[in-house]
């Protein structure tokens, strides 16, 4: 009885597009995963610094919204790179000051990196740097520059691939990019030239 029940839960979940969570019948250690990505998924929802256009995605996204946004606002720090300035006015924690993610130009790039600077990962017609997921996932293993932006480093883009990126499963990647699809499209802000 308890596996039948089990396994109606898993098939419930898959349908209400909970199918990112996945619990294996009388397994205690799968239960604990799927309530620690509950959880990553609520917290994602709470750190994540822009409105989210969730309103489009398909329900069954939801969850990878949320997860998403843990990833790239929580460990992944996506913001220190790829927003330029990475904290908006009073709100660098760097300098003693409370958290405040510089919302208008949140991951549109522009942070320098020697003769480069970062990519804006917004969407462009509704794809996260203009890119699908089998781009947004190579680039993100591989460090491929589809846009050949720099030819004379090569055909690898100069920070890419992040080492701490390259080993995300494919369920963690789609998460980061049906995120980066939820967020608003911005443009680069302009380096600062004043601590």
């Amino acid at each position: 009885m308890k596996k039948r029940a089990l396994s109606f839960l898993f098939v419930a979940a898959s349908i209400l597009g909970v199918g990112s969570i996945t619990m294996l019948a009388g397994d205690d250690d799968n239960a604990d995963q799927a309530q620690a990505e509950r959880n990553r998924i609520r917290i994602g929802f709470e750190i994540a610094p822009v409105p989210l256009n969730i309103r489009i995605k398909n329900p069954k996204n939801l969850n990878a919204v949320g997860l998403g946004s843990y990833f790239v606002n929580g460990p992944g720090g996506c913001n220190d790179c790829h927003t330029q300035p990475s904290f908006a006015p009073g709100g660098d924690p760097f300098m003693g000051q409370h958290k405040k993610i510089n919302s208008e130009n949140y991951l549109a790039g522009g942070q320098p990196f020697g003769p480069v600077t970062s990519r804006n990962l917004t969407p462009e017609n509704g794809l996260p740097a203009g890119h699908t997921f089998e781009e947004f996932k190579n680039i993100m293993r591989t460090g491929i520059d589809y846009d050949h932006a720099h030819p004379q480093f090569g055909p690898l883009l100069q920070v890419m691939p992040w080492p701490s990126y390259q080993n995300l499963t494919d369920h963690d990647l789609l998460a980061i990019y049906v995120y980066l699809q939820a967020i608003p499209h911005a443009e680069p802000g302009v380096a600062s030239t004043t601590p």
